[in-house]
């Protein structure tokens, strides 16, 4: 990469962050579902998950809901194409003389680095509520929550390349995340779950994100730590890929 497309997309992606930041409903508003799930779940269901011999359920949950307030950050990240075509911001980009390739990497990893501070934020969340970890699970659970972040990143800039109805994407987009979270196996084990939900769950690049991330958190796996990293590596190329295909079909 030259000076040009590296300098394009530092400028990009800090764009996405200084909106991030100044956005302080933003932030709060994007806590309570994790929150939430957190809470009534983790309390409500954590007897009943131990009973059934699950043992902790804020341990087995917590990853999972870090990773969906981490899915659902950087899939909408991708309305933003939407908003700026729009308001004319995406014409005078297009337009300008630097790589279309390096606009959408660029808006991708702020889409991908701001989910990933919105999942940094609610790791630190549940340690309030019990869950615990290693320092070095930690650390290791914040590279695949930038892996995860920059998938549904590139996810969303595919959805906002192709769409230019906000309602529309945001519909169609819920349509889309609400399946992929719950058959991750975000809320109940994939091993004793019915054979057709584990099929399609194998299917679901979520159910190997939240995988890793139980993996490097709690020890627990359900398929290998060598079969996440290379199912992610590979949805991440493909994410990457059609996106910026689509992105340079976009019309100035």
């Amino acid at each position: 990469m030259n000076s040009t497309t590296l300098t394009t997309i530092y400028i990009l992606w800090l764009r996405q962050i200084k909106k991030y930041f100044r956005s302080k409903s933003r932030i709060i508003g994007s806590l309570g579902q994790p929150l939430l799930f957190l809470l009534v779940l983790g309390f409500g269901l954590g007897p009943i998950f131990q009973k059934g011999g699950g043992g902790d359920y804020i341990q087995f949950l917590s990853p999972g809901i870090i990773a969906m307030s981490i899915l659902f950050a950087s899939v909408f990240s991708g309305i933003e194409i939407i908003w700026d075509r729009r308001f004319g911001f995406l014409k005078e980009t297009l337009v300008a003389p630097v790589s279309r390739t390096a606009v959408m990497i660029g808006r991708t990893l702020g889409g991908a680095t701001t989910a990933f501070f919105q999942g940094s934020i609610v790791l630190l969340i549940t340690f309030c509520v019990g869950f615990h970890t290693t320092i070095i699970g930690a650390l290791l659970s914040l590279i695949v929550m930038f892996v995860i972040a920059v998938i549904f990143a590139g996810l969303g800039t595919i959805f906002g390349s192709l769409m230019q109805d906000i309602q529309g994407f945001g519909l169609i987009v819920n349509l889309l995340v609400m399946p992929l979270f719950f058959l991750a196996g975000a809320l109940f084990p994939l091993d004793t779950a019915p054979v057709a939900i584990r099929a399609v769950s194998d299917i679901n690049p979520l159910t190997y994100g939240v995988d890793a991330m139980r993996h490097v958190l709690t020890g627990v796996v359900h398929f290998s730590l060598w079969t996440d990293a290379f199912v992610l590596a590979g949805v991440v190329v493909l994410a990457i890929t059609v996106g910026a295909y689509l992105f340079s079909k976009i019309e100035a």
